[in-house]
């Protein structure tokens, strides 16, 4: 029926009377926003779609050339500064975001003309969004504290600002591609940021919670903060199970990050990684319900701290670098077996580095099955260090009782690489 209704409109009918729909939604906006108010408000139902059929009729006229559109919109917005001032004059509390919105209305028509409709209505509805949730957009004023503005806009940084500008192609004898090397970095950082803003939520979360979201931020940095915490507590087995968990789901992050970067060896390493990361889950959350001498619910006593720091973001891209070429090194001069040492040593430190490395070496220089079983001995290495960990910075029972978990989980891990022998 719409459609027999647009063929019987002459050919820009149909452009005005969205234009009119469109003006008269922000017009009834306002209007209400009028109704109560004694102190000067410009423009209302009436108002908007008049400006709103300026605009259609300055794009009309002009033919689609830019500069009338431009200065009707310099004179509307003359008109819009003398209401202002009237607005100024008469109340003590004089907001701009009438004004603007009329401007927007003034776009809209011109917008229309030139057939854009879907940015011409999605204007509009963003902006009554935001004329209608004032109260709520100022509230997170209150509720959302600067540095937190601060962190999401490094996370843009690194992924609207930097990436787009670097050149996607390889350079140097290590083919070393700077837009996937940063890409890389992006994807760590936005899992590390999304488990950062869930712990930020969820403040009233107890142990178990912040071992979940702890082993997809850093399984490492939650092991030494449980460790540390359990030696004022006395709940070994609620410690030891929280750790545990926290490095069964740093096989979930994994998996999600070899995904990313590298499907053909998450084909490999899927089954495993699922494997071991519902093992330690599991084992640790039945771990942590065995009942301790004290009992009681332990919240969360520590914040997560920002993991969106430029100089951690550029150290992680410079690591990553180095394993790729390292790596490189390794398979040329030393063969597998010294990929499996190097995998064994990076255990020492942040495993993401030297398993994303591997990720964009498999097929250059390193076979699957080679790239998988160096994954593998990464992870499992990874785990048993974190037990020592566990039980230098914990105390005695939850420490011991960490490091048998961990490495029983570590042990587990390398049991894929007798299917990967064959």
């Amino acid at each position: 029926m719409l459609l027999d209704l647009y063929h019987l409109l002459p050919p820009e009918g149909a452009k005005i009377l969205l234009v009119l729909f469109l003006s008269f939604l922000t017009g009834l906006e306002r209007e209400e926003h009028r109704v109560g108010n004694e102190n000067y408000s410009f423009g209302g139902v009436r108002t908007f779609p008049l400006i709103g059929l300026i605009g259609y009729a300055v794009a009309l006229l002009s033919a689609g050339e830019v500069l009338p559109v431009v200065l009707g919109f310099a004179v509307v917005g003359g008109f819009l500064m003398l209401a202002y001032r009237q607005k100024v004059a008469t109340s003590k509390i004089a907001g701009f975001t009438t004004e603007m919105s009329a401007l927007t209305t003034y776009l809209v028509g011109a917008l229309v003309f030139r057939e854009q409709f879907w940015i011409a209505t999605t204007l509009t509805v963003a902006s009554i969004f935001l004329l209608e949730l004032k109260a709520a957009l100022e509230g997170l004023t209150t509720r959302i504290p600067p540095q937190e503005v601060l962190t999401f806009t490094k996370f843009l940084l690194l992924t609207a600002v930097i990436l787009p500008v670097l050149p996607n192609q390889e350079f140097g004898p290590f083919h070393i591609d700077p837009f996937k090397a940063w890409l890389v970095v992006v994807a760590v950082s936005a899992v590390s940021y999304g488990s950062y803003v869930i712990q930020r939520l969820t403040k009233g979360g107890g142990v178990i919670l912040a071992a979940l979201l702890g082993g997809a931020y850093s399984s490492t940095v939650t092991t030494v903060v449980l460790a540390k915490r359990a030696t004022r507590e006395d709940r070994p087995h609620l410690f030891a199970g929280a750790t545990l968990l926290a490095s069964g789901v740093m096989y979930l992050r994994l998996a999600g990050l070899v995904t990313l970067f590298n499907r053909n060896l998450i084909v490999i390493l899927g089954p495993p990684f699922l494997a071991l990361a519902a093992a330690g889950i599991g084992a640790g959350w039945l771990w942590a319900r065995i009942p301790d001498a004290k009992t009681g619910e332990i919240a969360r006593e520590t914040e997560p701290t920002n993991p969106l720091e430029l100089r951690a973001a550029l150290l992680f891209g410079v690591m990553f670098i180095a394993m790729m070429i390292a790596t490189h090194l390794v398979v040329v001069y030393l063969g597998k077996a010294g990929v499996y040492t190097l995998a064994g040593l990076m255990g020492v430190t942040d495993v993401d580095p030297f398993i994303m490395g591997i990720t964009q070496s498999t097929g250059a220089g390193t076979t699957l099955t080679v790239s998988s079983a160096a994954i593998l001995i990464a992870a499992a290495s990874n785990n048993l260090v974190k037990g020592i960990y566990a039980h230098f910075f914990g105390d005695r029972k939850t420490g011991l009782q960490s490091l048998c978990l961990l490495a029983a989980l570590s042990a587990a891990g390398l049991i894929p690489l007798f299917w990967l022998a064959r």
